[in-house]
């Protein structure tokens, strides 16, 4: 396998929320060979490439023509970081998610293993469901799971594909990340920036309440992992050789902080981050997200750190911190490179 340098590094959803994140730390450790690719709509994610370093730019649809056709510019390409998806939760559009999620995927992972390109993609943990069958990534393919919203059973559908395929690829269940160059994502916004904004706006936090009895409100448990963190476990899964102790390393991975946290424990970190009085309201839960809600995710990390990978990842409440007064109060939006 060829090593960053060596090579062009294509990375899809390049201008969304880790794409954008993940070139500029590539930046900043010197790599300019990129080729970014993403649909450029009329939203202002167009912002967070501004100030990166790349080679070219492509549109997705134009990418994919270029793909089938084995189109020269591609020829120098030895590593793909494939982030492009519709991330929406609650898109209800079954075939657009089955097009953007599985079938370019499927297209993109083939084309890469043919070619002998690392191929490194985005999973998620809306994979696991409810969580009761578990959130190991040690079983794979894991045709146990249960996803719970139409985004979720997109990315399971392309996790088994690439197993039963033997695909070669690296796949990361991404938990809940957050953190700079997310403003452009609408309802898909993380908590934190949601809450930040709500407190601005009305000195409140506002919380789901439990329909559950063995959660209280507010101590719902999630797994945050802070952008900064889950781009570098990404570029570590880009560089892992293909084989250690003559056992391959492709397969799925989880990333996440190995932490469960409570939705409370991250409303007074911004609370705290921002030096305002805790004022949390508690409301009832949208009908439409009633039985697709994930009362609980924590990552196990054991597979990932059997790679070697030691990195601790940020402590909530300090990832909070930066967030919130490295960027949001100061009204930056994209990450400093």
């Amino acid at each position: 396998m060829k090593r960053l340098e060596e090579g062009t590094t294509l990375v899809t959803g390049g201008a969304g929320f880790i794409g954008s994140a993940l070139v500029g730390e590539l930046n900043r450790r010197g790599f300019e060979n990129v080729i970014i690719s993403d649909f450029l709509s009329n939203d202002d994610k167009f912002l967070n490439i501004v100030p990166l370093r790349f080679s070219d730019y492509i549109e997705a649809d134009t990418l994919f023509n270029l793909v089938e056709k084995k189109d020269h510019k591609l020829n120098t390409v030895t590593h793909i970081f494939h982030l492009g998806a519709c991330s929406s939760t609650t898109e209800r559009n079954a075939a657009y998610l089955i097009k953007n999620n599985y079938e370019y995927s499927k297209t993109l992972a083939h084309f890469a293993q043919n070619e002998h390109i690392r191929f490194v993609y985005a999973s998620s943990a809306a994979t696991y469901g409810n969580g009761s069958r578990g959130m190991s990534d040690e079983i794979f393919p894991n045709t146990d799971l249960r996803p719970l919203n139409m985004y979720g059973y997109s990315k399971h559908l392309f996790d088994l594909y690439a197993a039963k395929n033997n695909l070669r690829i690296y796949g990361m269940k991404y938990f809940n990340v957050f953190g700079p160059n997310e403003y452009h994502k609408g309802n898909m916004r993380s908590m934190v920036l949601k809450s930040y904004e709500s407190i601005l706006a009305t000195g409140k936090v506002y919380l789901f309440k439990s329909d559950r009895e063995e959660f209280r409100d507010g101590e719902q448990r999630r797994d945050f992992l802070y952008v900064k963190d889950a781009v570098d476990m990404t570029i570590f899964l880009g560089e892992i050789p293909e084989m250690i102790s003559e056992k391959p390393t492709w397969g799925i991975y989880n990333l996440g902080s190995g932490i469960a946290s409570t939705w409370k424990e991250l409303a007074f970190a911004i609370f705290e981050a921002m030096d305002r009085e805790v004022n949390v309201e508690f409301i009832d839960m949208p009908n439409e997200l009633k039985n697709k809600y994930q009362y609980y995710t924590s990552a196990d990390l054991s597979k990932l750190r059997r790679l070697g990978y030691s990195k601790q990842p940020m402590p909530l409440k300090a990832a909070v911190k930066d967030y919130v007064q490295n960027y949001l109060m100061q009204g930056m939006k994209i990450l400093n490179y």
